[in-house]
């Protein structure tokens, strides 16, 4: 039986079925003890909840990712929301016991959520469900799902495979993951890629169709599921598995060699992080440097900003950690989907276009100070620290940044410490606006690096979050690769070095191009270094140009996605 969903995480797995299923959360029988004594139970649920998380959290970092962590980490700021609690407290107050009083307020967020048309505040309902899920488990005393000891060969079927079940799960055991919900950029689908596990997401009635001790398959590429396959169905997606892991196998070849094309053209090779753990796995793949620490991560999560100290010190592990390494730093990039509520930020009409980053950090410029401050520290370490300036959409942005930067030079010159005096500045360029001057942003910054994410949603005019025009949001549209091009060209002009720190620097089908247009340095995701050096070391300079030639010809995205994937090796 083969059933289609959405391919998440790449890769094939066979294995055997293992069901997860939830404990019996009924509290029907559950009698109302009075308002004090229910909102004590519930006081006592949430700290019970916050220090189970807290745990599981920094568990999740240290093994997967901090950018991974903090999707669990940011369960306890949603529990914590006043508004939340008042709500919590206030049906307590009408007569519901603490278990009623939890379950109506979240069911009452996930509709909220999941009839958002924005994608990412969708994911906040299946986060909203699992804080649901454990609070009430607290509450009854009922054990949560424990995925720790599962047998080698399994392939978890599950209706939602949620942060907190992945806590303690042995990816060597787990085959494949199969789920009937979730999406390409849900935290399902962004914990299977960090667990390096084949996962199809959205299978209507996997639970139902998945019997436990079945024998499944799972492409992850395909994004198909095959439950008890033929003998000869098996065979082959065995022989396909067998070649990817051999292709895994032999990516290991590149983990400690210099990043060159086949012609021996040298390129950096740098990973995107979100924190000390990262950074840990990027030297582990053999990243060459940092192309983007996302400093948000340091500001999420808690009720108050990061001193000083506590922003230097993290920076200050990661530049020594990478012992010499270039590490570039993006300054805070707040609002759009990252709303942090001790910020006080007010809702607007369209984040994506409102009071973010760059913008929100020079309206706020004692925060930024902060910030500029204990990079400029961090900078004297070993002299390998740079600034990333966000959503810069002109010189003035950047002429005003670094005036802030000189004055915190001054004043940690007056305090007597030490600092970078030189430190690099440049800037993300992410909008058309940066891209069309970006011949005059040279003239002012150190450094480029390209945002292909955001670059593409705002020169596409398209929300990736709306599935009705999500198929828009491509960067093998010509505007896209044009807006590319010429940005490396302008930095190529001014004789800056120009990065790229988007989704699309991995890509295998676009890094000939890539090449082909001069791009300087690849920043990917830890996991995905190992696989871009290889996909580089197959280009010739000459093979790469003639393919740009042809390819920057070609009129539609259509075309030019398939051009690119029928060369990609």
């Amino acid at each position: 039986m083969k059933l289609h969903g959405i391919g998440a995480s790449h890769g094939i797995g066979i294995g055997t079925v293992v069901r997860v299923r939830t404990g019996e959360l009924d509290y029907s029988a559950v009698p109302y003890a009075g308002a004090s004594r229910e909102k004590e139970r519930l006081r006592q649920a949430m700290e019970t909840f916050a220090a189970r998380t807290q745990a599981m959290a920094d568990r999740v970092r240290a093994q997967v990712g901090e950018k991974e962590g903090e999707i669990l980490s940011g369960q306890i700021t949603m529990l914590e929301d006043p508004y939340l609690v008042e709500q919590m407290e206030q049906a307590v107050d009408e007569g519901k016991c603490a278990e009623a009083a939890l379950d109506m307020v979240c069911q009452s967020f996930m509709e909220l959520f999941a009839g958002a048309e924005d994608e990412l505040m969708r994911q906040r309902a299946a986060d909203v469900g699992d804080i649901r899920a454990r609070m009430l488990a607290i509450l009854l005393g009922v054990e949560g799902t424990d995925l720790s000891d599962l047998p080698p060969g399994t392939v978890l079927a599950a209706h939602d495979l949620t942060p907190s079940m992945t806590v303690g799960l042995d990816r060597e055991h787990v085959a494949g993951i199969l789920t009937e919900t979730g999406g390409s950029t849900s935290h399902s689908a962004i914990l299977a890629r960090a667990l390096e596990v084949p996962a199809v997401l959205s299978v209507p009635d996997a639970l139902e169709l998945a019997q436990d001790g079945m024998t499944a398959v799972v492409d992850g590429g395909e994004g198909v599921a095959v439950l008890s396959p033929e003998p000869d169905q098996l065979a082959d997606y065995q022989a396909r598995r067998d070649q990817w892991l051999a292709q895994r196998e032999q990516l290991q070849a590149y983990r400690d060699q210099p990043t060159r094309t086949a012609d021996g053209r040298q390129v950096a090779l740098y990973a995107n992080i979100g924190g000390v753990a990262d950074a840990k796995a990027a030297l582990e793949a053999g990243a060459e440097g940092i192309g983007l620490f996302r400093t948000e991560f340091l500001f999420m999560d808690r009720a108050a900003l990061p001193g000083e100290e506590e922003q230097y010190e993290a920076y200050r592990q990661v530049a020594q950690l990478m012992a010499g390494r270039e590490v570039i730093i993006r300054t805070l990039d707040v609002g759009g989907d990252k709303d942090i509520a001790y910020l006080g930020m007010e809702r607007e009409e369209n984040p994506f276009l409102g009071h973010r980053a760059i913008r929100y950090c020079l309206d706020n410029p004692e925060t930024f100070k902060v910030q500029l401050r204990a990079l400029l520290r961090a900078g004297a370490e070993g002299g390998n620290v740079k600034i990333m300036l966000p959503l810069v959409t002109g010189v003035e942005e950047v002429r005003r940044a670094r005036a802030l930067l000189e004055q915190c030079k001054q004043e940690l010159a007056g305090q007597g410490l030490a600092y970078d005096q030189d430190i690099s500045l440049g800037v993300m360029i992410e909008t058309p606006a940066a891209a069309l001057t970006a011949d005059l942003l040279a003239r002012e910054v150190d450094f480029f690096s390209i945002g292909t994410n955001d670059l593409t949603q705002y020169t596409m005019a398209v929300d990736r979050g709306n599935a009705r025009v999500a198929g828009l949001y491509t960067v093998f549209h010509p505007a896209v690769l044009r807006a590319i091009r010429q940005v490396i060209a302008a930095g190529k002009a001014a004789g800056i070095p120009v990065g790229m720190c988007g989704e699309a620097a991995a890509d295998p089908a676009l890094i000939p191009l890539l090449l082909a247009f001069g791009l300087d340095e690849f920043s990917v995701s830890p996991a995905s270094v190992l696989t871009a050096r290889r996909h580089i070391a197959q280009w010739e300079q000459e093979q790469a140009d003639r393919l740009a030639q042809q390819v920057m010809e070609l009129p539609t995205a259509a075309q030019v996605e398939e051009r690119l994937k029928g060369q990609s090796r």
